[in-house]
């Protein structure tokens, strides 16, 4: 990691430090100035890592993400034993199966016959399929950036959708329940509240009940992590709904429908793909949730009046 200068030379490494948020980041010193005067000080920055999830016979991706938990303890996951760890669903695992589920590298998690990270290289995933000759992964040997989860033409991107199950239509909210969810999610930030550069996702059951809260730099990471560990705790996608701290791109259209959610509500905007992809899976597309109001862009009828 680079090294933050002072106005007088000296220079302080940035380490990765743990605070009563419980969350992982960087302390650097930082020059503050309101256009006549200037002061430092140190303040607390999100940390960028990569991490490597090698899927055999299938391709390498390389993710930039932040690991938001202590992750030196060697975890394992195998079809026959499910997690093997000391405690709770591992969150480099989880990240690794939700990419691979939204990639569409894998349809379910059976597919997966184990995982692993090791101590040595705990910046690595190791993943085996059963079938990993049946694969059609439209990208191999990549690296995905915290800014941009999609390559590719529309066509391309729109098939690998195509081939999902239909999303189902039995969840109804109201604003307010979608209130809640935001609000839920945001007093669950720990690594926003220490650094102010984190991203948010939260899935939420069909009794609009939150179930998972996962932050991470990048917006697709953390929509990754929360479906990953809906699917590692072996509890259904089906039904569902995700809500989102960053506005609605493509991919995270793309990501919900691949999860079957009947509701993708954000604190932002969407984009005119996301809005096209979220028309044509089907599903209720929100945004601007903030401030007791919405914005309904597609398929309406499951937001009720309270």
């Amino acid at each position: 990691m680079a090294e933050a200068k002072t106005d007088h030379g000296s220079s302080i490494s940035p380490a990765a430090t743990h605070d009563q948020f419980g969350s992982r980041a960087a302390t650097v010193v930082c020059a503050s100035t309101d256009g006549s005067r200037r002061h430092e000080a140190e303040t607390r920055v999100i940390e960028e890592e990569i991490l490597t999830i090698d899927v055999a016979d299938v391709g390498r991706y390389a993710l930039m993400w932040t690991p938001t938990t202590d992750h030196t303890e060697a975890v394992a996951y195998c079809i026959e034993d499910g997690i093997l760890a000391a405690s709770g669903i591992p969150e480099q695992l989880a990240i690794a199966t939700g990419f691979a589920f939204t990639e569409g590298i894998i349809n379910h998690l059976a597919e997966i016959t184990q995982m692993s990270v090791c101590p040595e290289r705990p910046d690595v995933v190791n993943m085996r399929l059963k079938h990993p000759e049946q694969v059609s992964a439209r990208r191999r040997n990549v690296v995905m950036t915290s800014s941009c989860g999609v390559c590719g033409a529309w066509e391309q991107l729109a098939a690998s959708v195509s081939r999902c199950a239909p999303v189902s239509t039995g969840l109804r909210a109201t604003v307010a329940d979608l209130m809640r969810i935001s609000n839920e999610m945001q007093q669950q930030q720990r690594i926003f509240d220490a650094t102010g550069g984190a991203h948010a996702a939260a899935i939420f059951d069909a009794d609009l009940k939150v179930v998972a809260v996962a932050e991470d730099l990048g917006r697709h990471n953390a929509l990754d992590k929360v479906i990953g560990y809906r699917l590692l705790g072996g509890a259904e996608l089906t039904g569902c709904g995700a809500f989102i701290s960053s506005r609605i791109s493509f991919e995270m259209a793309a990501k919900a429908a691949r999860a079957g959610c009947e509701i993708l509500a954000a604190i932002s905007a969407p984009t005119s793909l996301a809005i096209e992809m979220a028309e044509r899976s089907g599903i209720t597309l929100c945004g601007f949730v903030r401030r007791g109001s919405a914005e309904i862009y597609s398929h309406p009828q499951r937001i009720v009046a309270a």
